[in-house]
């Protein structure tokens, strides 16, 4: 069943993040174009994250007893309409608002695509299955970035809000004529029996914990490095959506290989692993002083995420089959939107009072602490 499910399921996710991808260069600077401070900037981002994360456990949960074609239809359909949002706005306070109703739009894709394909992947083979929908995911967002750049040197803009709208329509008809639908064959009991019960989990407490605290050095990470690369060292959109393009393609390029090795080794010691190595050049960037030092501590944390990802991806599966696939995928991206709403406001506030290089050593920080939790949680 999941061979005949997943291409139809990766390309829409594809398409769907290849519009978000494109605009993740250029919202930084056209957020200063408003008017917006280093805060503000980190409030239209954690809009996105803040309402993404109130939608997410609720639509996880309604997806396991409704089913999950709608769900997900509805949300790409959602993002469609609302790109057009970004070019209307015209102060930093519209933007925002615009962010929020994506974001709810968004907590109806994530969790919800990735439940779909833990519902299907058979036991054993959840790295390998998880990769290969986290190599789709991170696909369409890797190639986003440098189409966004090339898009804004050549017609502007505004052109990358149009495409965002128009791939995300596309990804919606995709899903809505050719994705069939599932019915989980493991279900709670209820609810509460099933909040109860992960809460309980070490597992699902340490992978709670990593999620929610790495993702907010992860948010000052991506709201921050094209301003550091734009205003600081004086790069084109062009160059920094390669910069943003390879961290994700190589992540990506890696993503069914770790799979497969986290079906085969430990997946605690391998999310660990991944974790420290990504932190590490993190907490570096500052000392990037051009193009190049900055591509290539980008790209080796990317290859540090596609160790830790397909793990904690796995990791998740193996939850889901006991306390319902939607209930804890939406729990988990709820925990990382959390962090991904929080963390650019608390680097906006950093940047603005201390320096710009300090968001990356607070970024590093985050991701060390989450690394210990998980430990914690999990020993």
């Amino acid at each position: 069943m999941i061979k005949k499910v997943f291409p139809i399921l990766a390309l829409a996710m594809f398409a769907s993040m290849l519009g978000v991808g494109l605009i993740s260069p250029l919202l930084p600077l056209y957020s200063e174009s408003l008017g917006a401070t280093g805060l503000w900037i980190g409030i239209i981002f954690a809009g996105y994250s803040a309402s993404r994360a109130i939608v997410m456990p609720f639509a996880g949960r309604l997806s396991d007893r409704f089913g999950k074609k709608l769900f997900l239809c509805i949300g790409l359909i959602g993002y469609a309409i609302i790109s057009p949002g970004y070019v209307l706005a015209n102060s930093a306070l519209q933007l925002t608002f615009v962010r929020l109703i994506q974001g709810a739009a968004g907590g109806m894709i994530i969790p919800i695509a990735m439940a779909y394909v833990g519902d299907l992947s058979p036991e054993g083979e959840e790295g390998k299955w998880m990769g290969y929908a986290n190599a789709a995911f991170f696909g369409g967002f890797s190639i986003g970035p440098l189409m966004g750049g090339l898009l804004n040197d050549s017609w502007g803009m505004d052109s990358a809000f149009y495409i965002m709208g128009v791939l995300n329509l596309l990804a919606f008809i995709i899903g809505v004529i050719f994705l069939p639908e599932i019915k989980q064959e493991k279900t709670v009991s209820t609810p509460h029996t099933s909040i109860r019960s992960m809460s309980r989990s070490s597992i699902v407490k340490g992978l709670f914990s990593f999620r929610l605290v790495d993702a907010l050095g992860r948010g000052g990470f991506s709201t921050f490095l094209p301003i550091f690369g734009g205003t600081y060292l004086g790069l084109s959109p062009s160059l920094i959506g390669v910069i943003l393009a390879t961290n994700v393609i190589l992540m990506t390029a890696l993503q069914t290989y770790f799979g497969r090795f986290a079906d085969r080794f430990n997946r605690k010691a391998l999310l660990v692993i991944g974790s420290l190595i990504s932190l590490v050049l993190l907490a570096l960037i500052p000392f990037g002083h051009n193009f190049w030092q900055l591509l290539l501590l980008c790209g080796f944390m990317g290859i540090g995420r596609a160790i830790s990802i397909p793990a904690a991806s796995a990791l998740t599966v193996e939850e889901g089959r006991k306390f319902g696939m939607g209930s804890t995928m939406g729990a988990f991206m709820m925990a990382m939107s959390i962090g991904m709403a929080l963390g650019p406001i608390a680097c906006g506030l950093i940047a603005d009072i201390i320096d710009i290089n300090s968001v990356f050593y607070f970024a590093g920080g985050m991701g060390l602490l989450g690394t210990i939790m998980f430990i914690w949680f999990t020993r």
